[in-house]
């Protein structure tokens, strides 16, 4: 068996066949250990663009764009009989529902287990460095995974990324049976398993009103943010490109509030320049004319919600909650966050439990923090 330390031994699959006879081979391990490498950063839709599995002996690398059926890999992600092992399992589980329709069955996330036993660092370089001595190389991070060919050095990078999770699972998980957390930790998985990709509704914000500032503009300058936003997007979709590699946010905001009449005027607004003008300047700028000219009656009006009616006995319970939940979180050394978050102190608040029973049925209260603290909550809210 290949010891934790010693770099894995890549098998890369890039064809059909091959990719089924591994998968047949995978699907008899107790554990696979499971990654993913998107494109986020240089590509207008992210999708998996390498898949990487390590059992306790074999580490290999899917190319998805080369073995295109991946229904072997999904059935092994849904097989009740395999552990499946990942890091920071969120956007991972979620981006092979949407572009797949694969869920997982029965999860184990190292970052979680980490979180549960309060590591001072839950990154999964962090803890590589802590337990195996293995130095992560950060110039892959942000690599472009959909180019091909791969280099040896981004192979090499993404397989690390499982290649040490089924033992890094071995210590944390014995870790956590040892301080009573394992439970703890089994029914987070749990609820890992039931993420899906969240798909937008007609009630969402548009993706330009969420932008940091957006809503403080004035209703012209708002027009003309989301006339500049929307013609990115689709130069991006067209490129097939990441939206802020067309264009930044900062430039936008700039024109927004002080609308460039000309090419001349546009050239000075940081971002752009005279290569942004010679590449896409006319478009830019008819952008921006699209927000200007928008009758009156058309801008975009922010719709402020009804504020909260004041409530201090509500506002009052909410802070003896998290002092107590600060003091637990100390006495069971965790972060206050990772022991019970605020949301859910808000909602335990509002819902003013009388019994442990009661607490249980808070929308977000696990059994396990009840169990934990459940007591001590109690107790805070019948604290006058």
């Amino acid at each position: 068996m290949t010891t934790p330390a010693t770099p894995p031994a890549i098998r890369v699959i890039d064809a059909q066949p091959e990719l089924e006879r591994t998968m047949r081979e995978l699907r008899s391990e107790p554990l696979v250990a499971v990654d993913t490498e998107a494109a986020s950063f240089h590509r207008y839709v992210d999708r998996v663009y390498l898949l990487q599995l390590s059992s306790r002996d074999l580490t290999v690398v899917v190319d998805p764009l080369a073995a295109t059926d991946l229904a072997p890999f999904g059935a092994i992600l849904a097989d009740p009989d395999v552990e499946i092992v990942f890091h920071d399992a969120d956007y991972d589980l979620r981006l092979l529902e949407r572009e797949f329709g694969f869920a997982a069955t029965r999860l184990f996330d190292t970052r979680i287990a980490a979180q549960l036993l309060n590591e001072p660092g839950v990154g999964l370089a962090a803890l590589l460095d802590k337990y195996f001595g293995v130095k992560v190389d950060k110039r892959f991070q942000r690599a472009d995974w959909s180019a091909r060919p791969l280099s040896a050095g981004m192979l090499e990078y993404a397989a690390s990324d499982t290649h040490y999770l089924p033992a890094l699972r071995d210590i944390l998980r014995e870790r956590l049976a040892e301080m009573g957390r394992l439970g703890w930790a089994e029914e987070e998985f749990a609820l890992l398993e039931r993420v899906r990709w969240a798909t937008p509704t007609d009630q969402d914000e548009p993706a330009w009103l969420r932008m940091k500032g957006a809503k403080a503009l004035r209703p012209r300058q708002m027009a003309i943010l989301r006339e500049l936003v929307e013609w990115r997007d689709s130069v991006a979709k067209r490129l097939d490109r990441a939206a802020f590699r067309v264009m930044g946010n900062e430039p936008m905001f700039v024109m927004a509030k002080e609308p460039p009449a000309d090419l001349d005027q546009l050239a000075k607004v940081p971002g752009i320049g005279r290569d942004g003008v010679e590449r896409r300047g006319a478009e830019i700028l008819a952008a921006v004319q699209r927000g200007v000219r928008l009758p009156e009656s058309e801008l975009p009006r922010l719709e402020r919600p009804a504020r909260r009616p004041v409530d201090p006995e509500f506002d009052a319970r909410v802070e003896r909650l998290k002092a107590v939940r600060n003091t637990q979180a100390a006495r069971l050394e965790l972060a206050p966050g990772v022991l019970c978050p605020n949301g859910t102190l808000e909602a335990i608040a509002r819902a003013m439990p009388a019994t442990l029973d009661d607490l249980r049925q808070v929308p977000f209260v696990r059994r396990w923090q009840v169990e934990a603290v459940g007591d001590a909550l109690l107790a805070a809210l019948r604290t006058p």
